[in-house]
This record gives structure tokens, C-alpha cells and sequence, in this order.
């Protein structure tokens, strides 16, 4: 059985695990991400893949990184959240493993891997929209990763749609993430905390009453628990999220579109408010078929899943 190491690298953290052809993870490794240097960064993706090594014996290895990748899946030529600029990830690994090393967009690999293991494995034209910190994008047509001819496809995240909007990561303003995304979720709260404490009761007392403090778990827990300004900050990043699918749709016309990332695993808070928007949306655009929104299978383990398999079939 060949197995591969597939490593999903973000803003705050590296996870890597070993994966079957089956795309089962036998084991999983996780680290901070030294997000502000480059060669750190490199060394603590190569002490994973080493661990890992250590207990099985590892043909490849896929990275999927949170940037920009170049059509030759070795250089990332920009991340928005890390210090990579122009960054030869690929090389940088391999000469440290001593193993072949494919680099990847974080989300193009969990689109992969969603459509051959997970909630997309009948749909061999797909979108995947990732909701986490930032909003990744990965995009699978006629059964193959559609990279574009530079790369950098399916970036959809950085979408301008407010113009002279929020700052963003990228270097421009605006950009769908400011508003689709876990930092705008908690953006969205801590405004509305300040305008009307009162219905921010749950969420202030996890905060210890500091509006500042208040993080995206903590709208989580404060929306299950009923929380009028927290359900309403969901509502409106639902709202916005579906607005963008419909915009995807009229654009890409996939048969899927599938919701993934850590945000998007509060269920029903996001997925019901962003599925009403984007039925009304289409259905204002007269379109009578339009792709059907799916969650994501494979939780946070799909970058690493999908990573591993594109290593093997390099």
C-alpha cells in the first residue's frame, strides 16, 4: 500500500497526517504555524513529514498551502495570511525530506479531496467554498483540479465586492472574505455588541464584558445558546455567503457547490440562512436549476486528505 504524507499549512497551524490511496489518515502530527518567516515555516513542516516518517514508510508528499501557487505547484507566489512572497516551498521541502513534493492551494486540495472521498465523490463538476479565518476556494471540472493558466484560479475570497470596503490581507479592499468569513463573523459581532449590549447578554459574559475579547467560538456558543446579537451576526455573514454562492453559480455553473472550514461547522447557524439567500438570489435570476449546496464531509482533515492524494497521482 502506497502511502503519502499530506500537510495542510495555514495561518496558525500545520497539520499532517499519513494517508492511504483510500484516503483514510492513519496518523496526524499538528504545530503552530511560525506564520511570519519563511524558513521556520519550512522547518516545521519538514519535522512533520519526519515524525510521520518514523513509524511509516512514506512515498511523497503533499503540502497544501494558504496562498497562491504557481502552475508548476512549487512556488508560492503570494499568501495573503503568511510571509511567503516568490517563496520555492517545494524545493525548500524536499531538500529537508528527501522525498518528492508537490505544493498545492490549501483549498484546491480539500475540493480533491472532497470530491473523491467526501460529499462531492457523484459530482465531477464542483465548487468548493471554504469559511474559516479567510474564505478559500477550490473548483473541480469534469473530475480534475481546474487551477487555471497561471495557477491561481477559483481565489474567490478575493473577489472584490464592496468597493472602498475592509482592508484585507491581500493588499486590496473589500474582497468577499472581509465579509463571508470567520473575521467578519466576528467583526459583525463586536460592532453589534457595542450598539446593543442588552441583546448581547450571553455573548458580553463569555467575554468577560470586553467586546474586544469576543473571538468566533464564542459567537458560536453565544448563537447556540440563543443569543440575539450573536444569531443575528450569523444571519448577516449567511446572507452574504449565499449572495456569493448565487454570484459563483452564475459565473462557474457547477452541479455542486460545497460548504466547508471551520465556520461552516456550525451548521445550521450559517448553512440555513445562506441557503434561503442563495435560493432567492437565483431564483430572482430566473435560473430553475441551479447547483445544489452540500457541507463538507471531511472536517478539517479534507487540505491534508486531498494534499496526500495529489502527491501520489503527481
Amino acid at each position: 500500500m502506497t502511502l503519502t504524507v499530506g500537510v495542510d499549512v495555514g495561518g496558525t497551524k500545520v497539520l499532517a497526517g499519513v494517508v492511504t490511496p483510500d484516503g483514510e489518515v492513519l496518523a496526524t502530527v499538528r504545530r503552530p504555524t511560525p506564520s511570519q518567516d519563511v524558513h521556520d515555516t519550512a522547518r516545521v513542516i519538514a519535522e512533520v513529514v519526519r515524525e510521520l516518517g518514523e513509524d511509516y514508510t512514506i512515498e511523497a508528499v503533499g503540502v497544501g498551502a494558504a496562498g497562491w501557487i504557481d502552475a508548476s505547484r512549487s512556488v508560492v507566489l503570494h499568501a495573503p495570511n503568511l510571509a511567503w512572497r516568490r517563496e520555492p516551498l517545494r524545493d525548500r521541502i524536499q531538500e529537508r525530506v528527501d522525498l518528492p513534493v508537490v505544493v498545492e492551494n490549501d483549498a484546491n486540495a480539500a475540493a480533491w479531496a472532497e470530491f473523491r472521498f467526501g460529499a462531492g465523490r457523484d459530482r465531477p463538476h464542483l465548487l468548493l467554498i471554504t469559511v474559516g479565518t479567510g474564505i478559500g476556494g477550490g473548483a473541480v471540472v469534469n473530475g480534475e483540479v481546474y487551477r487555471g493558466e497561471f495557477g491561481m484560479a477559483a481565489e474567490f475570497g478575493h473577489v472584490r465586492v464592496v468597493p472602498d470596503g475592509h482592508p484585507c490581507g491581500c493588499g486590496a479592499s473589500g474582497c468577499f472574505e472581509q465579509y463571508a468569513s470567520g473575521k467578519a463573523l466576528v467583526r459583525f459581532a463586536r460592532e453589534r455588541a457595542r450598539n446593543d449590549p442588552d441583546d448581547a447578554r450571553t455573548l458580553l459574559e463569555m467575554a468577560g464584558g470586553d467586546v474586544n475579547a469576543i473571538d468566533g467560538p464564542m459567537v458560536t456558543r453565544a448563537a447556540q445558546a440563543g443569543d440575539g446579537v450573536s444569531l443575528a451576526s450569523f444571519s448577516e455573514l449567511g446572507n452574504w455567503l449565499g449572495w456569493g454562492m448565487a454570484d459563483l453559480v452564475s459565473a462557474w455553473d457547477p452541479r455542486c457547490i460545497i460548504l466547508g472550514g471551520g465556520v461552516a461547522e456550525a451548521g445550521d447557524l450559517l448553512s440555513i440562512p445562506a441557503r434561503e439567500t442563495y435560493a432567492k438570489v437565483t431564483a430572482l435570476r430566473g435560473r430553475t436549476e441551479a447547483a445544489e449546496v452540500r457541507i463538507a464531509a471531511l472536517g478539517n482533515k479534507a487540505g491534508l486528505v486531498g494534499a496526500a492524494d495529489l502527491a501520489r497521482i503527481r
